[in-house]
């Protein structure tokens, strides 16, 4: 399994071989897309993140002391945002997680793509995420 870094570091050269801001939303637009929707049932108040203007639902199962995150959201870049951070994140363990400095974010140029309310609902993305991986780790001591 490759480390979070090694992630972020493939995501940043896929996003380096576009140029183009708008090539760059539709890969994006891509990845969310390739997202597994979620069952209704997980479509619930508990799961959706505040601090997003889109509505982003988000769901950690943990097995083996490792953390798999699944995501929704009713708008297309919002989708992809978090389909990067679940590439990202899924399949570690909570303090790999907690530990992780997420720098893809800004090497791809996304934090200054963004609006400022897709920003706070990447940050709003990020903690949640930590939220749950602190969860965890505290449920394992």
């Amino acid at each position: 399994m490759a480390s979070i870094n090694e992630i972020q570091d493939e995501i940043i050269e896929e996003f380096s071989e576009l140029d183009d801001w708008m090539d760059r939303y539709q890969l994006l637009i891509d990845m969310g897309s390739e997202l597994e929707p979620l069952p209704e049932s997980d479509k619930t108040e508990s799961n959706l993140i505040d601090g997003c203007q889109s509505r982003v639902w988000l769901v950690c199962d943990e097995k083996d002391g490792l953390l798999n995150f699944r995501a929704e959201s009713d708008a297309l870049i919002v989708k992809g945002i978090v389909s990067l951070l679940i590439r990202a994140l899924s399949g570690h363990k909570a303090d790999e997680i907690l530990q992780s400095e997420l720098y893809f974010i800004d090497r791809i140029g996304l934090a200054e793509h963004l609006s400022p309310t897709r920003s706070n609902g990447l940050l709003a993305m990020v903690r949640q995420m930590r939220l749950y991986a602190l969860a965890v780790q505290a449920k394992q001591a």
